[in-house]
């Protein structure tokens, strides 16, 4: 398949008002999506969705007339979490879900992410063809006449369907009396929502990262920057911190000593809790190439497989719902529940770790209850590169070179060598407890990619 010019691992990412992420983007892409969704001879509608950038000023409007020249209604809910367009997309029996975030990137950023109409990110090829309607403009659109315009229109109460939605996946009867907890909302999506949620079903909320400004989305909080996390748990005796990122789709925790807790060691608790209680779909969990060695050891002593994918959340998804497995994740904190949820839901696992807790806890405080499992040592380096070298992970030195590394490995860890989706970086992952292979590996394969870059 092709390179594609706009979408990335995730969605359409970019500095906003720059390169891809622009009005002009954004006012083609509402054409084009609309075109491509609006089948059948129903009123066809899209739901918009946004984190707290200020460019969410620039493209949602941009989005929101390109849809409209279409002939699709558009249904806009101001700030909410990505999983929540997904949710309302479904509930709604809408044509389309779109939020504008650039997720745990900072403010200057933003990003497009799409979800069909059954609450799924969109596809590879469904992608291309976007792109090339996009490419095709003004020709390959579909205009409405002036009679058949879409109309626009706020949903108000968007935040309580969300609110009451994620609640009902928390069992009923049980309470989370007792509990301090920390919630960190990343100054994103989430601000007005997620210590509310967990203040409703009984605990003591201490708010950090709810006060955005436009500006300062992701800044020096949320799962990328955990130490304020970590420190609010420290400083007023928390059981737990609760750490989303600018759209809420991830998630990290902060335990009661105030160490952090990554996607890994989650999905292990998850996957255990559920594996206990009959629920986990053919014992097997759904994870990237990222995920560290030792869960797949741990998961593997419980009886429960591990089924690796492409990194992205939406590669996981792709993988549970063609196969029907519900639980899977990435090391970041994407955490798919799809019993709830057809995408990340930070909240959502945020609210299965604490049932887990609820359950086990027991005279027990809650750092007793997770680090189920010794990290494998792990580094993914990253080195920028010319994005106009297309081939770069082509190149017959780079590939000798991996191949080296494969074969240095074989029984003592794994090598990743990945394009990011969302800037020009190639990715280096090596795991091994060599600690000292791990650096030549990587050392090695460095130099390969700059002379590639210099010549």
């Amino acid at each position: 398949m092709s390179d594609k010019k706009f979408f990335g691992t995730d969605g359409i990412r970019g500095m906003a008002n720059y390169g891809v992420m622009t009005a002009e983007t954004a006012l083609r892409l509402g054409m084009a999506v609309g075109t491509l969704f609006k089948r059948g001879n129903h009123r066809h509608l899209v739901v918009i969705g946004k984190d707290t950038r200020l460019s969410g000023y620039l493209l949602e409007p941009a989005l929101t007339s390109g849809l409209i020249s279409v002939g699709m209604d558009v249904m806009l809910v101001g700030p909410m979490p990505t999983p929540a367009i997904a949710m309302l997309t479904k509930s709604l029996r809408a044509d389309l879900g779109i939020m504008l975030s650039a997720s745990h990137n900072p403010y200057y950023d933003n990003g497009i992410k799409i979800f069909g109409p059954d609450g799924l990110k969109l596809n590879d090829q469904t992608e291309l063809i976007i792109e090339d309607l996009m490419e095709k403009y003004p020709e390959s659109m579909d205009f409405a006449d002036s009679a058949n315009l879409g109309r626009a229109k706020r949903l108000e109460d968007a935040p309580g369907r969300y609110v009451e939605y994620v609640k009902n996946s928390f069992p009923k009867g049980k309470t989370l009396d007792g509990f301090r907890i920390v919630v960190d909302a990343a100054n994103g999506a989430a601000y007005h929502i997620a210590g509310k949620i967990f203040w409703e079903l009984g605990a003591e909320i201490i708010n950090i990262g709810n006060d955005p400004d436009g500006f300062n989305i992701n800044e020096s909080c949320g799962s990328q920057s955990p130490q304020a996390a970590i420190n609010a748990v420290l400083e007023h005796k928390a059981d737990l911190g609760i750490v989303l990122d600018g759209d809420a789709d991830r998630l990290l925790l902060i335990d009661n000593k105030g160490a952090v807790v990554d996607g890994d060691q989650i999905l292990a608790a998850i996957a255990t809790h559920m594996q206990n209680h009959g629920l986990l779909i053919e014992d097997t969990v759904v994870s990237t190439h990222m995920s560290n060695l030792g869960l797949e050891n741990y998961l593997r002593k419980k009886g429960i497989k591990l089924i690796r994918t492409n990194v992205g959340d939406r590669y996981v998804a792709d993988v549970m719902n063609k196969s029907g497995y519900n639980l899977g994740g990435e090391q970041s904190g994407h955490i798919i529940l799809s019993d709830y949820s057809t995408t990340g839901d930070g909240i959502v696992a945020a609210l299965a770790i604490l049932d887990y807790i609820v359950d086990n806890i027991n005279g027990k405080s809650v750092s007793d209850l997770f680090h189920l499992f010794e990290l494998v040592p792990q580094v993914t380096h990253s080195v920028k590169y010319n994005p106009k070298i297309l081939d770069i992970l082509e190149r017959q030195n780079i590939l000798t070179k991996i191949h080296e590394a494969e074969a240095m490995l074989i029984n003592k860890g794994r090598i990743l060598v990945r394009k990011s989706g969302t800037e020009p970086i190639i990715r280096i992952m090596v795991e091994s407890s060599d600690k000292s292979l791990i650096g030549s590996i990587i050392a090695a394969l460095e130099v390969e990619i700059n002379e590639i870059i210099l010549h």
